[in-house]
């Protein structure tokens, strides 16, 4: 993960909209397992998701299994609370009264003695960045998180964090978690490419399939029971569910069946193939679909200068760096 020293598998599990709320402890217990068993060893959560109910299943899960807490990573973020709707003042943002709070409510969740990742799951306009880093160094120091980074934070945003970590001789965020895949790729082959240079960044990279687009499962409609089916995701399915979107999945389709693979783990491949992503952080619903994208290790060495080639005259998003 970076410069950390931390290792990180290159494939991850997240809980992000499947946890508690398309299935029950039987199945995250199946999926941790098939994952756990494979490599994985990164398992990401967050207060907000499932307004604090995915945390409480994944807790449940790893208590059940027993690993060792040396074999795996489990992390959680703070921002958005776990009220949803209900929270009152002081129940969400970054102030260092939540984040206090964020943390010992995610350890209680998760049943664990310290949290390897801490994200700030957004940045907070209203609070100072001194107080953020202090607030994050200091739960460092009482051993309850190992690291801490930032999710969607912008480049400017982080340098000024590690600014500021300089400054005050404390310890700055080292990785940031934020989305990546063929159809959003401005923030990693651009923003962010001074950052990795300088501070030795790692990535968690979340939604590498843009919330199941590239499965190809979309491409006629929205099936019942998929991600962009459920309640209150309308704004999910009007971000991807374009005409000019389809097609561009239709087209990298073509390139998945020449190679004899499938799309979702070609898609990937196509984001771990980024030396400066850490992990990407897969989601699943079902023991198929988490071992289909398992195989996008893989399909690694498929992807030569001539795929890369095909594949970006389809999609045509590269950021456009600056000249000079």
């Amino acid at each position: 993960m970076g410069k950390t020293g931390l290792q990180l598998s290159v494939l991850s599990l997240g809980s992000w909209v499947t946890f508690h709320k398309q299935f029950d402890d039987d199945i995250a217990d199946e999926l941790m397992g098939i994952a756990y068993d494979n490599g994985v060893n990164f398992f990401d959560n967050a207060e907000v998701y499932a307004l604090g109910e995915s945390e409480k299943m994944m807790g449940r899960v790893l208590t059940k299994k027993s690993w060792e807490r040396s074999s795996y990573v489990v992390s959680s973020k703070v921002y958005f609370g776990w009220h949803g709707k209900e929270n009152k003042p002081n129940q969400s943002g970054l102030s260092r009264k939540h984040i206090f709070e964020a943390c010992h409510e995610a350890l209680i969740r998760l049943q664990v003695d310290y949290l390897d990742l801490f994200f700030c799951h957004r940045p907070d306009k209203n609070v100072p960045i001194e107080e953020v880093v202090l607030s994050m160094n200091q739960l460092i120091q009482q051993g309850k998180i190992l690291y801490w980074g930032t999710s969607e934070w912008s480049g400017v945003e982080i340098m000024e964090a590690h600014r500021v970590a300089s400054d005050y001789k404390l310890i700055g965020p080292c990785v940031e978690q934020t989305q990546y895949n063929l159809f959003e790729r401005n923030k990693l082959e651009n923003e962010y490419l001074e950052i990795f240079r300088k501070t030795g960044m790692g990535t968690t990279i979340f939604s590498p399939l843009a919330s199941g687009l590239l499965t190809g499962k979309y491409n006629n409609g929205i099936p019942e029971g998929s991600r962009l089916g459920l309640e209150g995701f309308q704004w999910l399915k009007e971000i991807w569910t374009t005409a000019e979107k389809t097609q561009k999945v239709r087209d990298l389709g073509k390139i998945a069946d020449q190679l004899g693979v499938q799309l979702a783990a070609l898609s990937i491949a196509w984001c771990i193939h980024n030396p400066n992503v850490s992990t990407a952080i897969l989601g699943a619903t079902r023991k198929e679909q988490l071992d289909d994208n398992l195989k996008a290790l893989e399909i690694l060495p498929l992807l030569t200068p001539e795929i890369l080639q095909e594949i970006e005259a389809i999609v045509q998003t590269k950021p456009r760096l600056p000249e000079y």
